[in-house]
């Protein structure tokens, strides 16, 4: 099952027992039918084949299995308690001034009322303000035309968390 060319964070994750990989995913992705898609097509040979399946199951979800997904993620500015993964994706707002917080906190809201759900982005990378700047923006939007933007940026998360899955040490 796994070859000397199989970088070792791939190896465990492909030896995982199904329950243990499961919860592994499902830490990813909280959209079960992503998670058992990329379930059914272990093992993987490169970390870049699931990074594959794993946009292939992104680009198959639907509208339920995209609400899924969103339901795991804590709107931007308020990281999961506990959850080092949340914190580090969502740097770019922990250390804004109050004023952007509390704007990103109502921006949040008037987002998932229009909405009905919290307002998703790969937050890796991007400031307070980039965040900020995006929410506006992404209001204008048709239902249908962010609902194409979310699974978009679940994609972009995904990928990031799965190369952590596969990047970690023992």
């Amino acid at each position: 099952m796994t070859s000397t060319s199989t970088p070792p964070g791939l190896a465990r994750f492909n030896a995982l027992e199904e329950h243990a990989a499961f919860a592994a995913l499902h830490e990813a992705c909280a959209a079960t039918a992503w998670v058992r898609r990329l379930l059914t097509a272990r093992p993987y040979a490169t970390p870049e084949d699931l990074y594959a399946a794993g946009d292939a199951a992104m680009a198959e979800l639907t509208a339920v299995d995209l609400e899924e997904a969103m339901a795991g993620h804590p709107p931007i500015g308020r990281p999961k308690p506990g959850d080092p993964a949340s914190a580090r994706e969502q740097r770019g707002m922990a250390g804004a001034p109050e004023g952007l917080r509390a704007e990103m906190l109502e921006l949040n809201l008037a987002y998932q009322e229009k909405f009905g759900h919290v307002f998703l982005i790969c937050a890796t990378g991007r400031t307070g303000e980039q965040m900020r700047d995006a929410v506006k923006e992404r209001m204008g939007n048709s239902p249908e035309q962010e609902r194409e933007i979310v699974r978009t940026e679940l994609g972009k998360i995904n990928r990031i968390r799965l190369a952590r899955l596969v990047e970690e040490e023992a």
